[in-house]
C-alpha cells in the first residue's frame, strides 16, 4: 500500500454514522449512536467545538470523513460537540449566529461555500474561530483549512494512465468550484505523464449530491469510450460508481477511482483506488492549535507531507495493477513528500490576515 498514515487510520474505527446529530439551542452533545443529547446537569464543557456540512454524513466520503473529525475531537479532547446540516446561505448566516451567541470556540464550516458566511460572521463574534475547509479568504478568526487533494490526485491519475485501454478517461465533478477544479488539473496532468496521448473527458453536473446526474455523466462518459472515471462529488459518487459497475456488469471493463476518502469498499470489484484525505486527523490537529493557541490569521494546508493526503490502492484489485507502475506512484509519492516533484493545482486563497 501506498498510504504513510495508517496509524492515523484509527480514527476511523468510530465507524461511519447515518444519523446527523442535530443542534439545540442548549448547544447538546453528539452522542455515541451520533444522537444529540444534553449534558446530563453536568458543568459546562471548556471547550465547545461544531461543524456545519451542507450535506449528509452518510455519503462514505466528504461529510462522513468531516464528521468522524468531529468525533475525534470529542473523544480525544473531551470536547462537547455540536453538527448542523445547513444547505442556503441564509441557514450558513442562521448556523453562525446561534453557535456564536451559545459561545462556540471553534467551528469547522465543511466546505468554500461557507466563505462569505464566515467572513460576516467573524468580526461579529471574534472570541469564536471558523475553519473553513477549502476556503479561499482570511480574516483575524477566520482560517481556510487547505487540502492539497490535488497530489493525491495526481497519483490518481498515474494510475488511471497506466490502466487506461482505450486512452480516454472520465472526470465527473460536483460543483466547479476552485478545489474541485484543481483535483482536476491534477489528475490530468498524472494521467498525460504515464499516457501523453490519452483523452480526458471532465464535466461538472453543479450538485454535489445528485446521484442521478452523476450516474447520467458517468455513463455518458463512458459511451464515448472512457474506461477509468474518477469523481469529485459528495453523495453522488454513488452514481460514478454504479454507472462503473453497472458497464463492467454489461462486458466491458472499466474502473472507477475514489476522492476525498477511502471509497475502496463501496464498489470494490470496480475500484482501483482513492486519492483520500484525512479529514479526522486534520480536524483534530487544528483543534489542538486552537487550543495551544497559534490558530489564526494564515491558512492551514493539509497535505501529502503531513500525512493527511494519499492514495490509496483497493487492496481487492491491486493484484490488477502492475507493478512496475505501482512503482512509478510510489516514487512520485515520494518526490513529492521531499518538495522534489511539484503537482499543479489552482492558488485560490486570498490575502492574510494583518
Amino acid at each position: 500500500m501506498l498510504s504513510t498514515s495508517r496509524a492515523r487510520r484509527a480514527l476511523r474505527t468510530i465507524g461511519m454514522v447515518t444519523t446527523v446529530a442535530l443542534f439545540t439551542a442548549c448547544g447538546g452533545d453528539v452522542g455515541e449512536d451520533g444522537a444529540s443529547g444534553d449534558a446530563g446537569g453536568e458543568a459546562e464543557a471548556s471547550f465547545r467545538v461544531a461543524l456545519l456540512t451542507s450535506g449528509p454524513v452518510s455519503d462514505a466520503g466528504w461529510y462522513a470523513g468531516a464528521y468522524e473529525g468531529l468525533l475525534a475531537i470529542r473523544d480525544s479532547l473531551g470536547a462537547e460537540v455540536s453538527h448542523q446540516q445547513t444547505r442556503t446561505p441564509a441557514e450558513f448566516d442562521e448556523a453562525f449566529l446561534a453557535y456564536g451567541s451559545e459561545g462556540y470556540d471553534l467551528v469547522f464550516a465543511h466546505g468554500s461555500e461557507y466563505q462569505d458566511a464566515a467572513m460576516r460572521a467573524g468580526p461579529r463574534f471574534p472570541e469564536m474561530s471558523i475553519v473553513v475547509s477549502g476556503g479561499g479568504q482570511v480574516g483575524a478568526n477566520v482560517v481556510p483549512l487547505i487540502f492539497t487533494l490535488w497530489e493525491g490526485s495526481y497519483l490518481a491519475g498515474m494510475v488511471a494512465g497506466g490502466m487506461t485501454e482505450s486512452g480516454i478517461i472520465g472526470m465527473v465533478g460536483g460543483v466547479a468550484t476552485p478545489p474541485a477544479q484543481g483535483t482536476f488539473r491534477a489528475f490530468e496532468a498524472g494521467a498525460l505523464a504515464v499516457r501523453p496521448d490519452a483523452t480526458v473527458l471532465e464535466v461538472f453536473i453543479g450538485s454535489w449530491d445528485d446521484v442521478a446526474a452523476a450516474k447520467e455523466a458517468a455513463v455518458a462518459q463512458i459511451e464515448r469510450g472512457a474506461d477509468v472515471v474518477i469523481h469529485n462529488t459528495d453523495g453522488a459518487s454513488f452514481g460514478v460508481f454504479q454507472a462503473v459497475r453497472e458497464a463492467t456488469e454489461g462486458g466491458a471493463q472499466t474502473w472507477a477511482i475514489g476522492m476525498n476518502r477511502d471509497q475502496n469498499d463501496i464498489a470494490p470489484e470496480v475500484t482501483l483506488g482513492s486519492a483520500v484525505i484525512e479529514i479526522p486527523y486534520a480536524f483534530l490537529q487544528v483543534a489542538r492549535a486552537w487550543q495551544a493557541g497559534s490558530l489564526g490569521g494564515q491558512p492551514v494546508y493539509e497535505g501529502f507531507r503531513e500525512g493527511v493526503v494519499d492514495f490509496v490502492p483497493n487492496p481487492a484489485r491491486i493484484d490488477r495493477i502492475p507493478a512496475e507502475l505501482l512503482d512509478r506512484v510510489r516514487a512520485a509519492g515520494d518526490s513529492i513528500r521531499a518538495g522534489t516533484l511539484e503537482v499543479p493545482g489552482i492558488d485560490y486563497v486570498e490575502g492574510e490576515a494583518g
